[in-house]
Parts: structure tokens; sequence; C-alpha cells
């Protein structure tokens, strides 16, 4: 099962320079509509004066939920091509804005998509790009005599413990990659008393 994915750890920039125009490249990662909307604000204010602010977007782990928006460029010259570039890179959780301050000289349709997809692929270069895991969480509850069964489980197959609360009854929450869920579930199915919240 393909369960990973790829996406930068922090935000990354490149400057490329085409007769006379400037494209600033700014890759960031996001994870939800709401970030690239923030983002995409904050920056057409701050480059307010730039001829044109252009970007995609790629979410989710299964890439999916992306976008591409050439923001009064010829159709296809800029959104596409930086989409291309986050394809290339098999990144996801990133969104890839590209500002252009026009520099008198026309680059025609062929030297806009050149441009749009040299300063994104010059952005990506210089991130840091890490594999994550497509992760699920569990919840369990048990009695207390059974911690040591259910501690063993977890030490063995190392899930990592998003919460836990200890009482008469013991509730904990698990964190583990998608692939490794259902054996992990299995093994817990094992332990006596033990039973899945309903909501879950």
């Amino acid at each position: 099962m393909d369960d990973t994915y790829k996406t930068i750890t922090k935000q990354s920039e490149s400057i490329y320079t085409e007769k006379r125009s400037k494209f600033i490249a700014i890759a960031i990662p996001v994870q939800t509509i709401e970030e690239v909307k923030a983002q995409l604000d904050c920056y057409q204010k701050k480059y307010y004066d730039a001829r044109h602010v252009c970007y995609a977007y790629m979410l989710g782990a299964e890439r999916k939920n992306f976008r591409a928006n050439d923001n009064g460029e010829p159709s296809g010259t800029a959104g596409k091509p930086i989409l291309g570039q986050i394809n290339s890179f098999e990144l996801t959780d990133i969104l890839v804005i590209v500002v252009r301050y026009f520099g008198g000289i026309k680059l025609g349709t062929s030297g806009l998509i050149v441009a749009y997809r040299t300063a994104t692929s010059q952005a990506l270069s210089a991130a840091e790009i890490i594999e994550k895991t497509v992760d699920e969480d569990i919840e369990i509850v048990f009695e207390y005599p059974f911690m040591n069964d259910v501690m063993r489980i977890v030490k063995e197959m190392s899930p990592e413990i998003i919460s836990q609360l200890y009482d008469m009854d013991c509730f904990m929450r698990l964190r583990i990659r998608k692939s490794e869920m259902s054996r992990l579930k299995t093994r817990l199915e094992k332990v006596e008393t033990l039973r899945f919240p309903e909501n879950l």
C-alpha cells in the first residue's frame, strides 16, 4: 500500500529574470484551502504593485485537490507550468506563488511558460523535501489490569500516543501509518476487555 507522500518542510524562494521581467517564486507548505487563501491574500497585498501574482497548489496525500491560476497572463502560460513543476517534484500540501514584475519586453506564450516553469523549478530545488506517511488514528478503552498487554503492543508497533487517560477505565488515542493500522487493530482486539469507542 502506498501510504507516503512528499512535501516541503518550510518556505523557499527564488528569483528568475528574463528580458528584464522579474519572476519571484515562493514555495509554501500548506494543508488546507483556508491556508492557501490566507497566503494568497498576504502575498497579493505584499506585491500589490506587481503585474501578475500567479499560483498553483496541490493538497492531500492522494494529490487530487489542486488548482492553477494565471492571474491575467495568457491562458495556460503561468498556473499550468507552476502546477507542472509541483507534479514533476511529486509534491503535495504545497502552494507555489510566482510574482511577475513586467520589464517592458513581451516574452510571448512560450517565453512565459519557460519563465514560470524555471522560476518554480528553482524555488522547489531550493526547498527541503521530506517524505511523510499517511497516518490514521484509533481510540481504545480498556481496564487498568490490562495496561501491560496494551503497552507491550504499543512498544512493539510504535504508534504515536496522541492522548491517554488513566482512571477506572483507561483511554488511549494512537496514531500509526495507514498500512500498519489493520495489524495494530488485530493485535489490540486480542487484549481482553479492550473495546473501540463507537464514534470512530
